[in-house]
């Protein structure tokens, strides 16, 4: 656990230091007391129905950080092919298969941020949003992101 712990302070002061991308992903402990809960708030990229919504990320690292991957889920409700609308659960490779020690939280964060910009509809867990991707409408996606990011993460 020290080691664990090492680690995820050595990563706050280096975010503190300089923050990762501070326009887009805020990041940080949850609490003085808990080091091992974490928080973000990652801004929709522009250029996407996902603009000007914040989204809320709850980060949870276990005691085997960073030989295992953390668990991210949203908190903000969002519409994304690979965000599980109802548990906030992600679908993304280096959460799980293709996780690396090298990996960081705000790295991490900012994969996530990316996933936004970037659905891959092939591996989804919201299937109502994959599906309009893989019939190329993207006019309907985006409509109804459009929509949940308005009534859920509106900043």
């Amino acid at each position: 656990m020290a080691s664990v712990t090492k680690r995820l302070l050595k990563e706050l002061q280096n975010i503190q230091r300089e923050p990762p991308h501070d326009d887009i992903i805020t990041l940080g402990p949850t609490s003085d007391e808990n080091i091992l809960q974490w928080r973000a708030v990652l801004r929709g990229p522009s250029d996407t129905p996902y603009y000007g919504g914040a989204f809320e990320l709850r980060i949870s690292i276990s005691d085997q950080y960073p030989i295992q991957p953390p668990t991210l889920t949203f908190v903000t409700p969002v519409c994304h092919p690979n965000v599980n609308f109802g548990t906030g659960e992600i679908c993304l490779d280096i959460l799980k298969s293709r996780w690396s020690p090298a990996w960081t939280l705000a790295s991490t964060c900012l994969a996530v941020h990316l996933l936004l910009s970037d659905p891959e509809p092939s591996s989804p867990l919201n299937c109502d949003a994959a599906n309009l991707l893989r019939c190329g409408d993207t006019v309907g996606y985006n409509s109804l992101v459009s929509f949940y990011t308005r009534m859920y993460a509106l900043e």
